[in-house]
């Protein structure tokens, strides 16, 4: 838990010109009495490409501090503009505003800003040396990026952890890493057991009977047999369909199969008889046979 709180951060003047001071409302909260002080400082950073450029505009020790909501305006200076890339001068560059507390920075809030000239012609045609004079600085003061550091304060007991909490309990606990693989081992053979026993017992074809069971209520009449080129044979008919036919007499079995011989006789394609339905018996030998 933070002791010092940063609430607000104000702009006062923005915008304004490029060499004007900058003027900062801070407002933070301190929850506990401190033993040392705050140390403000706004960095102007100069460049994208490279640190070198930053410019620590200045710094301001706050303290002693009472506890409670605390207010104070930070003024600096504006940089050099002859420490600063003249390519970099105009456009948009951060002002960082940072605290820390005995060196250590906990709160970092960050500002976008742009620079350009004070009028159009000027922002279209730049002159090859920038004029200072005319540049206005302009913050976005709306949308600041506030980051905050987990830091030791007075007590050690503030301090954040370096590592994590001692588990003595998990270091001295069994290493289960061998019992876990002999289980998995175990458990993978008794599943291959129990595969074998089902595909040694299960009669041929019957795995096929129980995976579609049912498809013959839903099949409807068999398609009529094709030959090699994939054309249907007109003379093809299946004897064991009709044969599979329960609940007629012997006599009408004689005439069905006289009428299909004379349907062969005449070149006429003998009617395809409909699968039987799911679970009826086909006749013994001695139903068909006299």
């Amino acid at each position: 838990m933070s002791v010092v709180s940063l609430l607000d951060v104000k702009v006062l003047n923005n915008p304004t010109r490029f060499n004007d001071k900058y003027q900062l409302e801070v407002t933070f909260e301190c929850l506990e009495t401190l033993q040392k002080d705050l140390e403000w400082k706004l960095t102007y950073v100069g460049s994208a490409n490279s640190s070198e450029h930053d410019q620590e505009l200045d710094s301001l020790l706050v303290g002693p501090i009472p506890t409670g909501v605390n207010k104070f305006i930070f003024e600096a200076d504006p940089p050099n503009v002859a420490k600063l890339p003249s390519s970099e001068v105009l456009g948009v560059t951060v002002v960082l505003l940072t605290c820390a507390y005995d060196g250590r920075e906990f709160v970092r809030v960050g500002y976008y800003v742009n620079n350009e000239y004070d009028s159009e012609e000027l922002n279209n045609e730049p002159p090859k040396t920038v004029q200072v004079e005319r540049v206005i600085r302009n913050m976005l003061a709306e949308k600041p990026r506030v980051t905050r550091f987990a830091i030791k304060w007075d007590s050690e007991d503030s301090a954040p952890p370096e590592f994590p909490p001692d588990q003595p309990e998990a270091d001295e606990a069994e290493d289960d890493a061998d019992q876990y693989g002999a289980d998995e081992a175990a458990r993978e053979a008794a599943l291959e057991d129990v595969v074998t026993e089902t595909d040694t017992d299960a009669p041929a074809g019957e795995e096929m009977d129980v995976d579609m069971g049912g498809a013959e209520d839903t099949a409807g009449p068999s398609a009529p047999a094709t030959d090699a080129e994939g054309k249907i044979d007109d003379g093809a008919e299946s004897e064991d369909l009709e044969a599979e036919s329960s609940g007629e007499s012997d006599e009408e079995e004689e005439a069905d199969e006289e009428e299909a011989a004379g349907d062969h006789e005449m070149g006429d394609a003998a009617p395809v008889a409909p699968a039987a339905a799911a679970g009826a018996a086909a006749p013994g030998p001695a139903a068909v046979a006299k």
